[in-house]
Formats: C-alpha cells, structure tokens, sequence
C-alpha cells in the first residue's frame, strides 16, 4: 500500500514538475514578446491597421504592436516631449508636419532596402529619412446636383474658383489651419506667378479673383457635408479619399483634377531617433512599405499605395488605376520652406483674407 502511494506521489511530482516547466517555458516566451509603439492616426486608420495590417508582423516576429492614436500635431509634440528617452518607436505624421519632425531631429534614418525602388520618388522624404505610406491629393471637390441644375461642366482648373458663376457657392478651407486650403492657395499662388516661398502674387491678387466668390471660410473639413447637403456648398478643395466618404454617405458630390496638377497629400512614417528597439522598428518600417502591407491597408482601409507594385483587389482595380492617373502631374510643395514661413503666412491670412 505505502508502494502505491509512494508511486502516485512520485507521479504526482512529476507532474507538477512537468507543469511549472511548461509554465515557466510559456512565461518565457511571453517575456521574449517585445512591444513597438506606433504613434498613428486614431479611428479609421487605426482600426485598418491594427485589424489587418500589422498582424502579419506581430505574427512573424513575436511582437505586440500598441497604437499610441492622436493627430499627427499631438504625435510630433509627444515625440518631442520624450526626445531623450523615446516612448514610441515608429510614427505616422502628415508630410509637412513629418518635414519639421526631420528638422527637429526626431528621426532616425530608414536602413536602405530594394522596397525604396518601388516606391513613387515623392514618397521617399530627406535621403530616406522618412517614407511615404498612405498617398493622396488635394484637388477640386464639386456638388453634382448643383452643377447639373445650373447645366454646369465639371471644373478642369484651380481657376475655375475665380470664375464669377460660383460666387457666393466656394466654399474654402482656412489656409491657416486647413492643409487643403493651404494647398488649394499654394496652387492658385503658383499660377499667378509665385512659388511656396513667394506667396506675394497669391496674396496680391486674392481679393480681385477667388475672394468674391467665397461664401465662407471654414476651419476643417468637418462642416462641409453639411454645407453641399443644403446646396451652399457647390465647389471647394477636396481629396478623392474624402470625396469617396461623403459618396459612400449618398451626398452629391464627385472629385475633379485640375489640369494644373493637385498637390501630393501624404502620410509619412518614421523610425524614431534612439528608440529601445532600432533593428525591430526598421523592420516594422520596411514592412510597412510592401506590396504586402500596402495592399492590405488599400482594400480594408482605402489608404492609396506608396509602393508601385501594389495590386488590388477587383473592388479596388477601378480606384487604384484613377489614382495612378491622378498621381501622373500631382505637385509636391517644399514644405522646408512652407514651414519656415508659416507663422508669417498665417498671421498674414488671417488678417487679410480671413478678416
């Protein structure tokens, strides 16, 4: 009897001993799983990215990616509150506010890779300092029901905002706190005869052209659903992402490129300077850039490709295709200059054309 019992302890302790094994091999690889913060856009593109995109990798290489959601101003003042001692290791920031997180330091240089030749060359920012993910373009947005009561064409040029059978029906975006407003101006400034460090001739002229026909100045996009839904609204400065929102939510309203080129929109990622986990953000940052990833972040969350060789869904073929035609005359602007000016810039608007 003391035999058997002696047996079932044994067995018994093996067991246990197997067990705390198990445990301590299961606790084990849960310490080896690392944790990369990516400070990002929240809603939507979070959704897109957490759900579909980043998967893939957390998969492949035992990693827990954590968004840290705020626009791209909250990031870029989180990454410089934290300099010297980074709490995010790669960030998603809008391109002209990516270029002063270049200038201030806050970026670590992308290690090169053969991804890089497949992007669009505007969406590799500063010597691979930072690249683009998400691309898009500001170009004109026009209500569809109005123009087909007054037996309106479709607008073809940014001039078409000067045109007097619009007055009292633009409706534009602060150039002071809008990037599509600050892009729809920089536009109509480059065809008077300036450039984004010469705003003279856009300033000089504004007030004579696209002025009169403004209905209201308004500071986000947020208002204008509304402003197209009551007929105030009849043509304004616009994405296609956004034009395709607004469809999806029945409002009237389609996207035109202006012959003269929309102006390259685009979200930009970075490694961030001396972060905790340098060789497992590259990696992320580079996966970012596959046809891969991109394709994923294409057909769940409508981003449009940096990568060239990205192929869509048959949902998405039709979409993708105009927008490689779009990107054909898109603009980029240098926003190292557009920055460096832009509290003058702003002051001046405000006191100007916003007054």
């Amino acid at each position: 009897m003391n035999k058997h019992k002696h047996g079932a302890r044994a067995k018994l302790g093996k067991w246990i001993a197997g067990a705390l094994v198990l445990a301590a091999s299961a606790a084990s690889a849960q310490a080896q799983e690392k944790t990369l913060y990516v400070g990002m856009n929240g809603g939507d593109m979070e959704r897109a990215f957490t759900q579909n995109v980043f998967p893939a990798f957390e998969k492949a290489n035992n990693v827990k990616i954590v968004v840290v959601p705020g626009t791209s101003t909250d990031i870029l003042a989180k990454a410089q509150a934290f300099k010297d001692k980074p709490q995010m290791h790669v960030m998603f920031l809008d391109d002209g506010i990516m270029a002063r997180a270049i200038t201030m330091g806050l970026c670590q240089q992308m290690s090169d890779d053969p991804v890089f030749k497949d992007l669009y060359p505007s969406a590799v920012m500063k010597d691979r300092m930072a690249a683009g993910i998400d691309i898009g373009m500001t170009g004109l947005g026009y209500n569809t029901r109005i123009f087909k009561e007054k037996g309106w064409a479709p607008p073809t040029s940014w001039m078409d905002l000067a045109d007097p059978k619009y007055k009292g029906k633009v409706v534009f975006q602060s150039a002071a706190g809008s990037t599509f407003g600050l892009h729809a101006f920089l536009m109509y400034n480059r065809i008077e005869g300036g450039d984004d460090k010469n705003t003279e001739p856009g300033f000089k002229k504004w007030a004579s052209t696209i002025g009169p026909n403004v209905l209201e100045y308004i500071p986000n996009s947020a208002k204008l659903a509304e402003m197209i839904q009551n007929n105030e609204a009849a043509i304004f400065p616009l994405t296609p992402t956004a034009i395709a929102r607004l469809k999806k939510r029945d409002i009237p309203v389609e996207y035109a490129q202006p012959k003269e080129g929309s102006v390259i929109l685009m979200v930009g990622e970075c490694v961030i300077a001396n972060n905790s986990e340098p060789e497992l953000s590259q990696k992320l940052a580079r996966y970012l850039l596959t046809p891969e990833a991109q394709a994923a972040a294409l057909e769940h969350g409508g981003h449009f490709p940096s990568n060239r060789k990205v192929q869509a869904n048959a949902q998405n073929e039709a979409t993708l295709t105009q927008f490689q035609g779009y990107m054909a005359n898109a603009k980029i602007l240098d926003w190292d200059v557009i920055n460096a000016t832009r509290p003058a810039f702003n002051a001046r608007w405000n006191r100007t054309v916003e007054r």
